[in-house]
């Protein structure tokens, strides 16, 4: 019996030592932002916070990704901490057990110190988004208290998205105690980017209101299609998602076919068992090779009909002479995520192209939402007015740069 087993899956013992190493490391942005923008108002160092909460989110989303696929999301096989402590210093004993009894097991100093490192980022963004939330509901009172124009987004906002962070933390909870359960992995790693998609509605609304810019009016044809372009990417990234939590990438090595094949074997009704344990069915009998086929294949074929939507849509953005940042972004994305994909699949899924293709997905969810937040429904006598303001096409997210 290993060190791992016989510890328990809940230790709360180091809980108020992350939360302050959580709150010590989001003292460094918190300090930057008020430094950089210590003679500006409120209402732009609330702007800049929010910024830099999207910036760290994604790079925790990268980093989240980077901590699965080095299979480092047991390196602690309980949670908050590591065997009970508040980092691997404190369990390197432990982990050297755990470690000599199965060198290449999911416990080892390496992926310990992974697993910890992503839930420390966690702690962070956690902070950051309080943070967030207080100085909203804060400038709300103030300005009413003042008469004053109240904040371009409502604080409501920000409290809906620390709820969604802490439903983030749960099922990283549930990622480390219920083993990897392919389930909970993948609604993990959506949360992850439904989270950036809240921070970036957030940020755009707030650089919209500090630079004083209105929405970009467009046609109506094109918000719908960016409202269904990112429905088509949240669905591809639940089926990539799949993909990784149940290591299908390799199930396929070949491309456009697979296994020789335009249709190879396929068993839908395995690799679409959705309530079950990794690598296993329902009935504790392990998952076939053509499960997980169909499990690869489903997601090839939808990113086909994702990329032609995403080039279709950014076409449109062209020919209607809007939205252009966004719609370079697109065009750029796309072609990244394509040739991230392919490189999974025929040079042995390698851990930069893996990572990269995870973070191109939450990126053109990222850049679709900013679309969204930055524009507004507007007839042709309208747009062509305001193409007339360049100003109004230059609407960005600036993560190194917040100040006018």
């Amino acid at each position: 019996m290993s060190a791992g087993d016989l510890q328990p899956l809940y230790d709360f013992a180091p809980v108020l030592e992350l939360m302050a190493f959580g709150l010590v490391i989001a003292l460094a942005p918190i300090s930057w932002v008020w430094l950089r923008n210590r003679h500006h108002a409120p209402v732009r160092k609330l702007q800049a916070l929010t910024v830099l909460t999207l910036f760290l989110t994604f790079d925790l989303v990268l980093f989240g990704a980077f901590t699965r696929l080095t299979d480092s999301g047991l390196g602690c096989p309980d949670w908050p901490g590591c065997y009970g402590s508040s980092s691997p210093v404190g369990a390197k004993a432990e982990i050297t057990a755990a470690e000599t009894a199965m060198p290449t097991g999911p416990v080892t100093h390496g992926k310990a110190w992974v697993e910890m490192i992503h839930r420390y980022l966690a702690t962070t963004v956690g902070v950051l988004i309080i943070v967030m939330t207080a100085g909203a509901w804060w400038q709300r009172h103030a300005a009413r208290r003042q008469r004053a124009p109240e904040p371009a987004i409502s604080p409501w906002w920000p409290t809906f998205t620390l709820f969604w962070v802490c439903l983030q933390g749960a099922f990283g909870a549930w990622t480390v105690t219920m083993k990897l359960f392919p389930a909970i992995v993948t609604a993990h790693l959506i949360g992850g980017s439904v989270l950036l998609m809240l921070l970036c509605t957030q940020a755009v609304h707030k650089t919209l209101q500090t630079r004083n810019l209105q929405p970009v009016p467009v046609p109506v044809g094109i918000r719908v299609g960016m409202a269904a372009t990112a429905l088509l990417v949240v669905i591809q990234t639940l089926l990539g998602g799949w993909v990784s939590t149940n290591y299908a990438v390799l199930a396929c090595t070949t491309f456009p076919t697979c296994q020789g094949s335009f249709w190879p074997d396929m068993d839908f009704s395995q690799g679409f068992q959705i309530w079950r344990e990794l690598g296993l069915l329902k009935d504790g009998s392990h998952i076939s090779f053509q499960a997980l086929t169909a499990i690869h294949y489903v997601h090839r074929l939808a990113a086909y009909v994702v990329l032609a939507a995403l080039f279709a849509l950014a076409w449109r953005m062209h020919r209607a002479q809007v939205l252009r940042d966004p719609m370079r972004w697109l065009v750029g994305l796309a072609l990244l995520q394509f040739l991230t994909g392919l490189s999974n699949v025929v040079l042995d899924w390698p851990l930069v192209a893996a990572v990269l293709h995870t973070g191109g997905a939450a990126a053109l969810l990222v850049v679709l939402t900013w679309g969204l937040a930055a524009s507004r429904s507007a007839d042709a006598a309208e747009i062509a007015a305001a193409q007339t303001r360049p100003e109004q096409q230059k609407v960005r997210l600036r993560t190194t740069k917040v100040s006018a």
